[in-house]
């Protein structure tokens, strides 16, 4: 099923390969422009089981929502280093949430918690909008150098 479901959504959205892993499709850009930039751009986004999206960073809000399939965890990491994360998906026990936010210049990556049904797709909305001129993807040794204590996580998402 899960399988069919991925095909499905690739398929009937558009979804592309994105540069950071998974797929994904740009589905609005706002024609407002803030400091040269589209106010808003939003996208979907896809992630099978052992696929991730690697550590990046860019230099507006992202915001997460979860729409099917697995929880995802974002993992963040400050301007001063400082690791935090968020678990978006639908089971409120284990406080997951259906939305959440990437502050502006954080590094973050994602992937799946436990990958039972295959895939998450969310959606994601970037203010001011996305362009891949603020979009910087991280190195396994630069991470490292960031996150010394947090070698197998690093391994995962470079």
């Amino acid at each position: 099923m899960s399988k069919n479901r991925i095909a499905e959504l690739i398929n009937n959205y558009g979804l592309e390969a994105h540069p950071e892993g998974g797929y994904f499709k740009e589905t609005y850009r706002g024609e407002i422009e803030l400091k040269e930039r589209s106010n808003l751009t939003s996208i979907y986004f896809l992630l099978e089981t052992g696929n991730i999206s690697h550590f990046h960073s860019i230099k507006s809000d992202e915001l997460w929502y979860h729409h099917e399939g697995d929880a995802l965890r974002i993992h963040m990491i400050s301007p001063e280093g400082v690791y935090t994360y968020f678990d978006l998906g639908s089971d409120f026990s284990k406080g997951q949430k259906h939305q959440g936010m990437v502050p502006a210049n954080y590094i973050f990556g994602s992937e799946l918690i436990d990958g039972e049904k295959g895939f998450g797709f969310v959606a994601c909305a970037v203010s001011p909008g996305f362009d891949f001129d603020d979009f910087r993807l991280y190195t396994e040794e630069e991470m490292l150098a960031i996150l010394p204590n947090q070698e197998e996580l690093v391994q995962r998402l470079t």
